[in-house]
Protein backbone atom coordinates (compact mmCIF):
# COMPACT_ATOMS: atom_id res chain seq x y z
CA UNK A 1 0.00 0.00 0.00
CA UNK A 2 1.20 3.65 -0.71
CA UNK A 3 -0.07 6.72 -0.16
CA UNK A 4 -0.51 8.85 -3.41
CA UNK A 5 -2.87 12.82 -2.40
CA UNK A 6 -5.89 11.35 -0.31
CA UNK A 7 -5.48 7.96 -1.89
CA UNK A 8 -4.23 4.48 0.11
CA UNK A 9 -3.55 2.65 -3.25
CA UNK A 10 -3.19 -1.16 -3.07
CA UNK A 11 -0.18 -1.95 -5.06
CA UNK A 12 -1.92 -4.99 -6.78
CA UNK A 13 -3.01 -2.21 -9.53
CA UNK A 14 0.45 -1.76 -9.88
CA UNK A 15 1.28 -5.53 -10.32
CA UNK A 16 -1.67 -7.24 -11.32
CA UNK A 17 -2.48 -8.08 -14.94
CA UNK A 18 -5.64 -7.25 -16.45
CA UNK A 19 -7.29 -6.46 -19.97
CA UNK A 20 -11.47 -7.22 -20.29
CA UNK A 21 -12.11 -10.22 -22.54
CA UNK A 22 -15.75 -9.65 -22.96
CA UNK A 23 -15.64 -12.46 -25.97
CA UNK A 24 -14.77 -14.93 -23.15
CA UNK A 25 -16.65 -13.89 -20.28
CA UNK A 26 -19.51 -12.54 -21.99
CA UNK A 27 -20.56 -9.57 -19.14
CA UNK A 28 -20.78 -11.92 -16.38
CA UNK A 29 -19.99 -8.73 -13.79
CA UNK A 30 -23.19 -7.24 -14.98
CA UNK A 31 -24.85 -10.41 -14.11
CA UNK A 32 -23.28 -12.22 -11.55
CA UNK A 33 -23.02 -11.21 -7.76
CA UNK A 34 -25.37 -10.63 -5.02
CA UNK A 35 -26.03 -6.46 -5.08
CA UNK A 36 -25.97 -4.20 -7.83
CA UNK A 37 -23.13 -1.78 -9.03
CA UNK A 38 -21.96 0.66 -5.91
CA UNK A 39 -23.32 4.00 -6.61
CA UNK A 40 -22.29 7.65 -5.35
CA UNK A 41 -25.25 10.12 -4.38
CA UNK A 42 -23.75 12.37 -7.21
CA UNK A 43 -24.46 9.02 -10.05
CA UNK A 44 -28.00 8.98 -7.99
CA UNK A 45 -28.97 12.05 -9.57
CA UNK A 46 -27.43 11.68 -12.81
CA UNK A 47 -29.49 8.44 -13.16
CA UNK A 48 -32.77 9.82 -12.20
CA UNK A 49 -32.26 12.48 -14.87
CA UNK A 50 -30.92 10.64 -17.79
CA UNK A 51 -33.61 7.63 -17.10
CA UNK A 52 -35.98 8.98 -19.48
CA UNK A 53 -33.51 9.07 -22.02
CA UNK A 54 -31.95 5.64 -21.77
CA UNK A 55 -35.15 4.12 -21.34
CA UNK A 56 -35.14 2.67 -25.06
CA UNK A 57 -32.25 0.87 -24.87
CA UNK A 58 -32.97 -1.32 -21.89
CA UNK A 59 -35.23 -4.53 -21.89
CA UNK A 60 -38.71 -4.27 -20.84
CA UNK A 61 -37.82 -6.21 -17.24
CA UNK A 62 -34.84 -3.76 -16.71
CA UNK A 63 -37.67 -1.14 -17.36
CA UNK A 64 -39.75 -2.66 -14.96
CA UNK A 65 -37.38 -3.64 -12.42
CA UNK A 66 -36.43 0.18 -12.36
CA UNK A 67 -39.90 1.68 -12.78
CA UNK A 68 -40.94 -0.54 -9.35
CA UNK A 69 -37.45 -0.06 -7.25
CA UNK A 70 -36.46 3.46 -8.66
CA UNK A 71 -33.37 4.21 -10.62
CA UNK A 72 -30.84 3.14 -7.56
CA UNK A 73 -31.36 1.29 -4.32
CA UNK A 74 -30.07 1.50 -0.96
CA UNK A 75 -28.90 -1.80 -0.82
CA UNK A 76 -29.01 -4.31 2.32
CA UNK A 77 -25.23 -2.83 3.79
CA UNK A 78 -26.86 0.68 3.51
CA UNK A 79 -24.97 1.84 0.08
CA UNK A 80 -26.61 3.35 -2.95
CA UNK A 81 -26.07 0.64 -5.77
CA UNK A 82 -28.08 0.14 -9.29
CA UNK A 83 -31.22 -1.68 -9.10
CA UNK A 84 -31.90 -5.70 -10.02
CA UNK A 85 -34.01 -7.95 -12.00
CA UNK A 86 -35.06 -10.54 -9.51
CA UNK A 87 -31.38 -10.39 -7.85
CA UNK A 88 -29.54 -11.06 -10.61
CA UNK A 89 -29.33 -8.97 -13.78
CA UNK A 90 -28.69 -4.90 -13.17
CA UNK A 91 -31.58 -3.53 -14.64
CA UNK A 92 -29.67 -1.54 -17.10
CA UNK A 93 -27.88 -4.44 -18.47
CA UNK A 94 -28.84 -5.39 -22.39
CA UNK A 95 -27.69 -8.10 -24.16
CA UNK A 96 -25.78 -8.19 -27.24
CA UNK A 97 -26.26 -12.14 -28.29
CA UNK A 98 -25.26 -13.36 -25.30
CA UNK A 99 -22.72 -10.96 -23.81
CA UNK A 100 -24.41 -8.86 -21.43
CA UNK A 101 -23.49 -4.53 -22.37
CA UNK A 102 -24.80 -1.47 -20.30
CA UNK A 103 -27.75 -0.09 -21.82
CA UNK A 104 -26.29 3.66 -20.20
CA UNK A 105 -23.03 3.05 -22.30
CA UNK A 106 -24.98 2.53 -25.27
CA UNK A 107 -26.70 6.14 -25.06
CA UNK A 108 -23.12 7.82 -24.02
CA UNK A 109 -21.91 5.74 -27.51
CA UNK A 110 -24.42 7.28 -29.19
CA UNK A 111 -24.03 10.76 -27.87
CA UNK A 112 -27.68 10.98 -26.26
CA UNK A 113 -25.64 11.79 -22.62
CA UNK A 114 -22.19 12.80 -21.61
CA UNK A 115 -22.00 10.35 -18.69
CA UNK A 116 -20.54 6.67 -19.64
CA UNK A 117 -21.61 4.59 -16.78
CA UNK A 118 -20.83 4.03 -12.97
CA UNK A 119 -17.81 4.80 -12.16
CA UNK A 120 -17.56 1.85 -9.97
CA UNK A 121 -17.90 -0.04 -13.61
CA UNK A 122 -15.65 1.86 -15.30
CA UNK A 123 -13.34 1.53 -12.85
CA UNK A 124 -13.40 -2.45 -12.73
CA UNK A 125 -12.11 -4.45 -11.22
CA UNK A 126 -10.68 -1.97 -8.93
CA UNK A 127 -12.83 -0.56 -5.99
CA UNK A 128 -12.80 2.35 -3.87
CA UNK A 129 -13.55 2.33 -0.28
CA UNK A 130 -14.52 5.90 0.69
CA UNK A 131 -13.24 7.08 4.18
CA UNK A 132 -13.78 10.32 6.36
CA UNK A 133 -9.75 10.73 5.49
CA UNK A 134 -8.92 9.00 2.59
CA UNK A 135 -10.26 6.72 -0.62
CA UNK A 136 -8.96 3.05 -0.18
CA UNK A 137 -7.56 2.03 -3.94
CA UNK A 138 -7.60 -1.89 -3.96
CA UNK A 139 -7.98 -4.47 -6.70
CA UNK A 140 -10.79 -6.98 -6.56
CA UNK A 141 -9.92 -10.13 -7.62
CA UNK A 142 -13.32 -12.37 -8.66
CA UNK A 143 -13.05 -15.52 -10.57
CA UNK A 144 -15.42 -14.27 -13.18
CA UNK A 145 -12.47 -12.12 -14.66
CA UNK A 146 -9.95 -14.97 -14.69
CA UNK A 147 -10.06 -14.43 -18.32
CA UNK A 148 -9.25 -10.91 -18.13
CA UNK A 149 -5.86 -11.93 -15.74
CA UNK A 150 -4.92 -14.38 -18.48
CA UNK A 151 -5.35 -11.79 -21.38
CA UNK A 152 -3.96 -9.00 -19.55
CA UNK A 153 -0.70 -11.28 -18.47
CA UNK A 154 -0.32 -12.40 -22.21
CA UNK A 155 -0.41 -8.50 -23.28
CA UNK A 156 1.70 -7.67 -19.89
CA UNK A 157 -1.21 -4.74 -19.46
CA UNK A 158 -0.54 -3.75 -15.62
CA UNK A 159 -4.75 -3.05 -14.34
CA UNK A 160 -3.94 0.71 -14.08
CA UNK A 161 -3.06 0.78 -17.56
CA UNK A 162 -6.27 -1.07 -18.80
CA UNK A 163 -7.94 2.18 -16.59
CA UNK A 164 -6.44 4.83 -17.24
CA UNK A 165 -9.34 6.36 -18.71
CA UNK A 166 -11.38 5.54 -15.64
CA UNK A 167 -8.74 6.66 -13.28
CA UNK A 168 -8.08 9.79 -14.58
CA UNK A 169 -12.18 10.28 -15.37
CA UNK A 170 -12.36 9.55 -10.90
CA UNK A 171 -9.16 11.31 -9.57
CA UNK A 172 -7.74 12.88 -12.47
CA UNK A 173 -4.57 13.02 -14.75
CA UNK A 174 -2.14 14.62 -11.97
CA UNK A 175 -3.34 11.80 -9.78
CA UNK A 176 -2.93 9.33 -12.46
CA UNK A 177 0.18 10.38 -13.39
CA UNK A 178 2.12 10.70 -9.87
CA UNK A 179 0.67 6.96 -10.25
CA UNK A 180 2.82 6.44 -13.17
CA UNK A 181 5.89 7.44 -11.23
CA UNK A 182 5.31 5.07 -8.38
CA UNK A 183 4.58 2.53 -10.74
CA UNK A 184 7.98 3.27 -12.48
CA UNK A 185 10.00 3.47 -9.18
CA UNK A 186 8.64 0.19 -7.90
CA UNK A 187 10.29 -1.31 -11.51
CA UNK A 188 13.15 -0.23 -10.40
Amino acid sequence: MFQLGKTIVSEDILEKEFVCNLSACKGACCVDGDAGAPLTVEENKILEDIFPIIKPFLRPEGIQAIEEQGTWITGTDGDFETPLINNADCAYVIFDGETALCGIEQAYNQGLIDWKKPISCHLYPIRIKEYTEFSAVNYNRWHICNDACTLGHELAVPVYKFLKEALVRRFGLEWYQELEKVAEELKK
